[in-house]
């Protein structure tokens, strides 16, 4: 082992804790189901900036939106159910409304009882906090910009018909949100504003199809126009971007087709009575591909210019066709005549008049027939069945010369349309996804399509996507990006002419950190200017703004790479912009690779270079900018303190206001009292890092439990908050400092065709920095991790001592079997994983026997000293069962110390709160007996009788009700 060299980089300096806080009690499961926090996904600024709301409450139970007044205190809170709910505002910032879902208890009440629910719809008047309430809502939406109007549409009754031909209209209510004064429209279907808010289509769905079809009601006159009616169906309408023109689907039975035939329909030039209407349907017509139709399944929409329709066909069957095929089917007259008999009796008797026997009748095996050549295995193709029926080919249909033009099809099936509707970009990887299923290097042929002549032109032949991906359009649909062997290059798509963007920069534009089996895996490519002139490409650490035809380029960071400074990634707050407009301040977030400060940087519009607004030890995010306003909002945390949102009127982000108040209980408990990172050489020689979470209360002079938790690099999230919370992992790295635990997570980096011997050598001098430290007590080290950190978990306890417990999750355990065996959520398998991906083995263990066998931990399994804690479950669709019954069998066939774990029915990751609640108080037993001296949990030391299963649940049930 070669010697380790640290350094201790001080990050978080809460050392001096008071008597008062040592007294604080550490988190108990009881107070994880009661922690009270801000849902992240519920944040919303109204459009003129000066409302913010929010979702937040306990981890189980009933949650309530906060809408607070940014400028003020002023706020108001409304309880809304066991579901979140975010808050959705007018244009005008005059109104907002939310759900109201069922309470905890009602939902819990009604899986019993299979009772339905409803929601609610709140509508509340600003400032004023006026509220209305609608009962029974199933959709509502605001009448774009013109903040007039909100529809609201209700639920079908609960005596209504479930069969799938049943008519799906239910009552549409407009509501004028300043009169109060509302308008129904019965039987609606769906339905949908234009951008400004004036129109609105929506389709008619009523019983025996009486009424139906579609119409546009005028908001401001209330006139309705029948635009089409039918004995037929209507859905998926789709405005264009600007309000002024829409397209949808209609469906009709046919006696000729199995299934309803589609028909696309555009309206445009709206105008009442007068509004101009297309109708396409294809079939049988002129160039349109024989036994296909338009599918159901896509959206249809408009060209930018309005002269073309674009929607999806599919695979259309004819009645015809399948009757002919079963000749010896059996007429309505003869089956009148019949008398009933077994299936054998028919089989024997058609045997013996000689005739075939009927189609029904016969005996079919249940089989599947595995062939060497499928390019999907028979598993992928079942997982994906569904999508594979519902796939839609795109389409086109010019109106001025009725031109049908197929533009997908089974070999050309990814087709992507450029902005501004004048070229596509297809991906034709047919004669290369049977390799790419098996060692994970993806290939396509790339093809032009001018979408004014239909022709196709192959512009790249066996283009390798596994670096770099697709093409990146410009706005002006005239110019695309792209990687390659290292290098970005652009494409003119009118002379198909390439310019290299990279090649005259001092920089390199390959991933450094990318340890994967890709070759020259790629850079992130930040897309076009949105005037087209310019490409934004970063190298491993600067941004530079590049022209189009690469003659110039800028670096918009200015060499942060001499400080290991780069930028991360662009915020995107002008949703309506086309590309990166440089005429506008744009936000960037802002990294330091060595520090792990992160920040904010703006480019101010017409300049050249970033400036970073603030870098610091604590992390941003959910950057936005009020659409009416000069309001921004952007939150802030670290390890210590939870996610706040901070609110700024000035483009420099100064003067910030905090406007949250989150995780308000976590002042009554003990909290880690910082972090260390320790910088470290591997024993590849590879010098790294590792992050140091301090227990709480921490002690200078003191040695702690630790749990060692890996995956792959995690220090980047060095300043992340973990949230209380039962994980579908088990492990909560809040939960185990709060108790007096430290927690130390180190990067791990790859060699290839030596994924377990890297982990070895990465986390066993970590460990070893770490206990240098004096903060880790050597004696009282644990490992866990899940899933790859549950493979690496197994595997290291093989190679080291060093660890006096593991806790491994979902292991891989033998890379041999597990190369060949299936993934089975997506039905693929994992030879791809293991050649290009995660596995970082190549090529198959037949070629590469020393290393597969080298890397698994059933090879080492003699060796293994350390007690284990092996969660698998046994619907694992990710990591096969087998490999943690394989694991646990020779363990226990060796008599060494380990428990598996298995949630019957589970998936990979524990998803039901029950288990979740169930692993996550086993594995913190387990690690108090082995580290804590606490007493052995009696499943671990003596076992649980499946006859005895029952009684133990209840007992620990009733156990833990009375410690809570």
């Amino acid at each position: 082992m070669n010697r380790i060299k640290y350094s201790l980089l001080l990050l978080l300096l809460p050392y001096g804790a008071s008597l008062h806080a040592q007294q604080k009690p550490g988190l108990t499961w009881k107070d994880v189901s009661k922690w009270n926090f801000i849902r992240g996904n519920s944040y919303a600024l109204s459009p003129n900036g000066q409302w913010l709301s929010w979702a937040k409450g306990p981890t189980e139970g009933d949650l309530q939106t906060v809408i607070r007044k940014v400028s003020d205190t002023t706020n108001f809170n409304y309880p809304i159910g066991a579901s979140t709910s975010t808050v959705i505002y007018s244009k005008d910032s005059r109104y907002a409304a939310f759900k109201v879902s069922a309470k905890e208890a009602e939902v819990k009440s009604a899986k019993k009882t299979m009772k339905p629910l409803y929601d609610q719809l709140v509508l509340l008047s600003l400032p004023g906090n006026q509220k209305t309430t609608f009962e029974k809502v199933k959709t509502f939406s605001f009448s774009g910009e013109s903040s007039e109007w909100l529809a609201i549409q209700f639920t079908a009754p609960e005596n209504a018909s479930k069969d799938k031909d049943a008519p799906k209209g239910t009552d549409l209510l407009l509501y004028h949100l300043s009169s109060k004064k509302s308008y129904n429209l019965g039987n609606v279907a769906e339905y949908s504003f234009n951008k400004a808010g004036n129109i609105l289509a929506y389709t008619i769905d009523a019983n025996g199809q009486n009424g139906n079809g579609v119409f546009i009601r005028d908001m401001k006159t209330g006139l309705i126009t029948a635009i089409e009616n039918d004995k037929a169906n209507y859905k998926s309408i789709n405005w264009n971007e600007n309000g002024t023109a829409f397209a949808l689907l209609k469906s009709n039975k046919n006696e000729q087709y199995k299934e309803d035939v589609f028909t696309v329909i555009g309206i445009n030039k709206i105008a009442g009575e007068q509004t101009n209407k297309v109708s396409y349907t294809g079939i049988d017509g002129k160039n349109f591909p024989k036994n296909m139709g338009i599918s159901g399944n896509g959206t249809p929409y408009w060209s930018e210019d309005q002269g073309t329709l674009f929607f999806g066909i599919n695979t259309f069957e004819k009645k015809a066709d399948s009757a002919s095929k079963d000749k010896s089917a059996i007429k309505p007259a003869d089956q009148a005549k019949a008398k009933p008999q077994t299936k054998t009796d028919s089989l024997a008797k058609g045997k013996a008049e000689g005739k075939p026997a009927a189609k029904a009748d016969i005996e079919k095996p249940d089989m599947i027939i595995w062939n060497w050549q499928d390019k999907r295995l028979q598993s992928a193709q079942q997982t994906q069945e569904t999508r594979d029926k519902n796939y839609s080919f795109l389409s086109s249909y010019r109106i001025a010369d009725q031109k049908f033009s197929q533009l997908a099809d089974s070999s050309l099936k990814n087709v992507v349309v450029a902005p501004q509707h004048l070229y596509a970009i297809g991906y034709d990887n047919s004669g290369y996804e049977l390799m790419s299923n098996l060692d994970g290097q993806s290939y396509t042929d790339i093809y032009l399509i001018d979408l004014k002549t239909g022709i196709k032109k192959r512009i790249f032949e066996k283009f390798y996507t596994s670096s770099g991906g697709t093409l990146s359009f410009a706005p002006n649909g005239k110019w695309a990006s792209f990687n390659k062997d290292g290098a970005f290059y652009s494409i003119n798509l009118e002379t198909q002419q390439q310019y290299n963007l990279t090649e005259k920069i001092k920089a390199s534009f390959i991933d450094e950190l990318d340890d994967h089996n890709v070759v020259k895996p790629s850079t992130p490519n930040f897309g076009w200017s949105s005037d087209s002139r310019y490409v934004l490409i970063k190298d491993n650490y600067d941004l530079w703004r590049i022209s189009a035809d690469g003659k110039s380029a800028i670096s918009l960071s200015d060499n942060w790479k001499s400080k290991k400074q780069d930028v991360q990634g662009k915020f995107s707050i002008y949703p309506k912009d086309k590309g990166t407009d440089l005429s506008k301040d744009q936000y960037f977030a802002v990294f330091n690779s060595v520090n792990k400060k992160t920040g904010i940087g703006l480019l101010e519009a017409g300049k050249s270079s970033i400036k970073v607004l603030f870098m610091d030890d604590n992390g941003y995010g959910s950057f936005n900018k009020a659409s009416d306003g000069n309001v921004f909002v952007y939150s802030k945390q670290n390890n210590e303190k939870s996610p706040e949102l901070y609110i700024s009127t000035t483009a420099n982000l100064a003067n910030a206001k905090q406007v949250t108040k989150n995780t308000p209980d976590q002042e009554k408990y003990a909290w880690s009292s910082g972090v260390k990172l320790i910088n470290y050489v591997s024993a590849n020689g590879d010098s790294l890092q590792a992050a140091l979470y301090l227990p709480a209360n921490y002690q200078e002079g003191k040695s702690y439990p630790t749990i060692t938790y890996i995956y792959e690099r995690l220090t980047d999230e060095l300043n992340a908050y973990t949230m209380p919370g039962f994980p579908g992992g088990g492990f909560n790295k809040s939960m185990y400092t709060s108790n007096g635990y430290a927690v130390l997570m180190p990067d791990i980096k790859y060699k290839l065709n030596d994924p377990g011997m890297s982990a070895v050598a990465c986390v066993v001098p970590a460990v070893k920095a770490a206990i240098g430290t004096g903060i880790v007590d050597e004696k009282r080290v644990a490992i866990h991790g899940h899933s790859w950190g549950g493979y690496q978990t197994s595997f290291l306890i093989t190679q080291t001592n060093i660890f006096k417990a593991a806790a491994a999750g979902a292991p891989l355990t033998n890379m041999i079997s597990m190369y060949s065996l299936i993934y089975w959520n997506s039905g693929g398998t994992n030879q791809a994983i293991f050649e290009a991906s995660q596995g970082r083995l190549t090529p198959g263990y037949w070629d590469n026997w020393d290393a597969f066998a080298r890397n698994s931990p059933v090879y080492h399994i003699k060796k293994v000293q350390t007690p284990l804690l092996l969660l698998h479950n046994d619907k694992d669709g990710a990591v096969d069962y087998t490999q943690g019954i394989e694991y646990y069998n020779g363990l226990r066939r060796l008599n060494k110390p380990v428990v598996m774990i298995t949630y019957r029915g589970e998936n990979h990751g524990i998803a039901k709160i029950p288990n979740r609640k169930d692993y996550a108080v086993r594995m913190m037993e387990y690690f108090d007996y082995m580290l804590k001296d606490k007493p052995a949990p009696e499943w671990w030391a003596k076992g649980v009788n499946r006859l005895d299963m029952e009684k133990h649940l209840e007992a620990r049930a009733f156990e833990k009700a009375e410690e809570q």
